[in-house]
């Protein structure tokens, strides 16, 4: 068996991480020994990061992940064997904590689990190192998404819990907005409505207040998406009408989601609102907007786009008998 595809962290072993991040004192410091550094050494690297973040939008996981994992490595022998000032030091410690919670997300989207909690811890210790709160907590939300959808909602809601402990050090309204949106998914998924709908509001109310100049990693947050999780969230807890408007609601909005930005994200979406589709009993809608989800995964090599699309054809089975259906599920088998 792949051990790469298996969690690795047990609940108590999550909540011991949040807790030690929570607690961490930033460490920081200026470095003497080395050709001296500046603040254009870390532009560049943050410049870097900016454009490894947009090439595994188009490019897919796992040619980001090989670059992410090379950014890695370069940031951290630049840390161990150059001179800089804390300022520097700062936001070496932050791109390297970027570039580790992008490998570990890329390690995520190409099925790589236990890789991926590694690397997101390692992505803390680098946060807390820099004083980064911000950051550390980005990278617990991502590493929730990994932990609620291996249906383990509860470890995804303590490692949420503790980024928002911390809430007053968190200084973007996008990664507050993602946080609260994590956490409805987390809690749609232990089949908590209230908690979820809740949760949703917090998330449209912090995106709302968040202003124009967000955080470079965190262009692809805004109203739109919130919808589509609001969608997602209405259609794990059984409301395929609601999920709809949601969808809807993502593409019309004055702030919608743009379905050009990441494939995988548009695709997976589309084959969820199929599935609402097939749960109201419109087979046609079902596979019209399904095929849409195949050409817009198409190529993007990510074992999350293949595991919904697999969801869906499983959904799609039961209707095999609609000539449409067994056109589909032919041609994409």
């Amino acid at each position: 068996m792949d051990r790469r595809g298996f969690v690795i962290a047990s609940l108590g072993t999550l909540a011991g991480t949040g807790a030690h991040w929570i607690t961490a004192a930033p460490d920081a410091v200026a470095a003497t020994r080395g050709r001296r550094i500046g603040a254009s050494t870390a532009t560049l690297f943050e410049s870097r990061l900016d454009t490894l973040r947009r090439l595994d939008d188009k490019v897919g996981s796992t040619t980001a992940y090989d670059a992410a994992r090379a950014e890695l490595k370069l940031i951290r022998h630049t840390l161990k064997t150059k001179s800089y000032g804390s300022s520097t030091a700062a936001r070496l410690y932050a791109a390297e904590a970027e570039a580790s919670r992008l490998a570990g997300w890329c390690a995520y989207d190409s099925g790589r689990l236990a890789d991926a909690e590694g690397r997101f811890v390692v992505a803390l210790r680098a946060a807390a190192t820099g004083g980064n709160s911000t950051l550390g907590a980005s990278t617990l939300a991502f590493w929730a998404n990994l932990r609620y959808s291996e249906d383990d909602p509860y470890g995804a809601l303590g490692l949420i819990e503790c980024a928002l402990d911390d809430r007053h050090k968190i200084t973007s309204g996008r990664v507050l907005a993602m946080l609260h949106a994590r956490r409805a998914r987390a809690h749609s998924k232990a089949g908590e409505p209230t908690a979820a709908y809740r949760a949703l509001d917090a998330a449209f109310a912090a995106n709302d207040r968040s202003g124009e100049h967000d955080l470079a990693s965190m262009y692809w947050m805004n109203h739109g998406e919130v919808h589509e999780v609001a969608a997602s969230c209405a259609l794990s807890l059984g409301e395929p009408q609601r999920a709809l408007r949601h969808f809807a609601d993502a593409l019309r909005h004055e702030d919608p989601y743009d379905t050009n930005t990441e494939a995988r994200g548009a695709g997976i979406y589309l084959a969820r609102q199929a599935g609402a589709h097939l749960q109201l009993g419109d087979v046609d809608a079902a596979v019209d907007i399904a095929w849409q989800a195949i050409e817009q995964l198409g190529g993007a090599g990510s074992a999350r786009g293949s595991s919904t699309l697999g969801a869906l054809r499983e959904q799609l089975a039961a209707y095999r008998g609609a000539h449409p259906v067994a056109d589909f599920l032919d041609l994409t088998a």
